[in-house]
């Protein structure tokens, strides 16, 4: 994935209301921008931190920049936009990068779970030997440990954990039901449930684990032109 246009760079003044941030621009305008990312941002919101904008054209937004990347102390950029999180995936799939999800003729996005409050980021249909899969997207950022462990959630997702739960009715009934976790940083090896932050999550994915729900990471490598998910991670639950 590239940006459409050449990002903005500055450094973040900071992140509030979880929706807005205000940054210096290099030549020292200052700014508040949308931030695209509803998580806490551990790890990723430090104040002085170098941050990328986007920059939109529609004359309606009410903030036309909005924060697509920052680089964190490790010196990685991260990719801090959720919304391409599921873009960023398809072209995974597109690419080979998750070959067990290869081989289906139709995807589809933003697909009703039938029976179910739950709308999955995939549905894959049409495989000349495999069952329909749903698939759900989660964004990584959130800071890494020693050994390049990235954690998720970095706030307690109750939502989250629903998701899990209806993955698992979903492959109760013969369906393939995956869950791909997306860090958007190259310093990633592994990636974990945070379970000192929200334990009933955790629990929850290793229930979806024991009952067959597939899960897979990917990682990303993220520059100031563009996103690319180039790599497996394995999601380890010790």
């Amino acid at each position: 994935m590239r940006f459409d246009d050449a990002l903005l760079s500055g450094w973040l003044e900071r992140r509030y209301k979880r929706f807005l941030a205000d940054v210096r621009l290099d030549g020292d305008e200052r700014i508040t921008c949308h931030c695209p990312n509803t998580g806490s941002m551990m790890g990723c919101s430090k104040p002085g931190s170098r941050v990328w904008l986007s920059r939109s054209n529609n004359p309606r937004r009410k903030y036309a920049h909005t924060w697509e990347v920052v680089e964190v102390g490790s010196g990685a950029l991260v990719g801090i936009h959720t919304g391409r999180t599921n873009a960023l995936v398809a072209e995974a799939v597109a690419d080979g990068v998750l070959p067990s999800l290869q081989g289906y003729g139709v995807v589809r996005r933003e697909v009703t779970v039938p029976d179910a409050p739950m709308r999955a980021d995939f549905h894959l249909s049409g495989h000349p030997e495999a069952a329909d899969c749903f698939l759900e997207v989660k964004n990584v950022t959130a800071a890494v440990g020693a050994g390049g462990i990235a954690l998720f959630p970095d706030a307690v997702s109750e939502r989250g954990r629903r998701h899990i739960e209806v993955l698992m009715a979903l492959k109760r009934r013969g369906l393939r039901a995956a869950l791909v976790f997306c860090a958007q940083r190259a310093d990633v090896t592994e990636i974990r449930p945070a379970d000192e932050i929200d334990p009933a999550y955790g629990r929850a994915l290793r229930a979806g684990i024991a009952a067959g729900v597939e899960v897979f990471g990917v990682g990303a490598t993220v520059t100031e032109w563009g996103i690319h998910v180039d790599r497996t991670v394995p999601v380890v639950c010790p």
